[in-house]
């Protein structure tokens, strides 16, 4: 079995941004919208992500909302910003120049 690896700076917010381009969730729904949309390869922490969603809520890349949940428990929504949109989209060509970059190394 492999040893998980911890994510490098910002993957935890690029991930939790997109799925909130989708829709807005609460915490549980984006672990497991995170960890279903990687099949499984991924698995965040309630430890990582809840910081991360505060630090996003300070930057001003996220909106948050107090809900009553379908099993009429009271949970706190999130939703993506004009910031946090744009945020998204520098991360995430900083993060694919990365990848080439990676990739371009592996290759010789």
């Amino acid at each position: 079995m492999q040893k998980p690896r911890d994510l490098f700076p910002g993957a935890l917010e690029m991930m939790i941004l997109r799925s909130l381009k989708v829709k807005p969730m609460h915490g549980y729904a984006l672990v497991q919208h995170i960890q279903q949309t990687s099949e499984d390869l991924l698995n965040v922490e309630e430890g990582s992500l809840y910081p991360a969603l505060q630090r996003m809520l300070k930057a001003g890349w996220l909106d948050a909302l107090w809900q009553t949940s379908s099993t009429n428990r009271r949970v706190r929504t999130y939703s993506i910003t004009a910031a946090g949109k744009k945020h998204l989209v520098e991360e995430t060509s900083r993060f694919e120049a990365m990848l080439k970059g990676i990739q371009l190394v592996l290759a010789n």
